[in-house]
């Protein structure tokens, strides 16, 4: 299976998630086989499928004053926000391809995750019947997806920089009362997001050329 990647750096969300929606379209033609499309985002809340208002500290109006934009969005999942300190990735893979189960793709994400912040010395793991990548209570990276035809569109976010994290405060993040850290609050060091981008798309080929017929 060819994975194009699409790297469109710091983006407005509306134009990734068009991007993602043509992208999709592509991939149930047939006219890909698979793509990964990574991003930033602009400051940002998503709203997935399972939200309610409460998941939001504040109303939509005084949000917005804030500079931070608000969508709801056909993915799984909660409340999240995204920003320019995070690095966003969005799979278009047709899992027929690979294995149609929804829970393994989603427990592969975590693995993706887990395995490429160990590369940088950090021990990530999961927490049982809430999905995403945890540092003890606190979550660094938020997986939330959507299927269409068996291909997956949406995906997970990493929380690299640690001026990045305040506008969480907005939410409550997946709907709880949870904390949220970052990589380079856990590292106490600066680091890039090309770093993570490296290590996470060579997750992301060993995970297709271990997949794929």
């Amino acid at each position: 299976m060819e994975l194009k990647i699409i790297d469109l750096g710091l983006v407005d969300y509306l134009e990734a998630w068009n991007m993602q929606k043509d992208t999709l379209a592509k991939v149930i033609s047939n006219e890909l086989d698979s793509a990964l499309i990574l991003c930033r985002h602009y400051p940002v809340i998503t709203l997935g499928r399972g939200a309610a208002q409460e998941s939001l500290r504040f109303n939509n109006e005084w949000i917005r004053a804030q500079g931070v934009k608000l969508y709801n969005i056909e993915r799984g999942g909660d409340a999240t926000y995204h920003g320019p300190g995070q690095l966003t990735v969005y799979p278009v893979l047709n899992l027929g391809y690979l294995k149609k189960d929804i829970h393994w793709f989603l427990r592969e994400l975590e693995s993706l995750v887990i395995s490429s912040l160990a590369d940088l010395n950090l021990r990530v793991s999961r927490v049982d019947g809430f999905t995403g990548a945890w540092i003890g209570n606190q979550k660094i990276a938020s997986i939330g997806i959507a299927i269409k035809h068996w291909v997956t569109y949406h995906g997970l976010s990493i929380n690299i920089k640690r001026n990045d994290l305040v506008n969480f405060d907005l939410i409550k993040p997946c709907g709880m009362d949870i904390k949220v850290t970052s990589i380079e609050e856990e590292l106490g060091r600066k680091v890039e997001i090309a770093e993570v981008k490296l290590s996470l798309l060579e997750r992301f080929n060993e995970l297709l050329r271990r997949m794929s017929w």
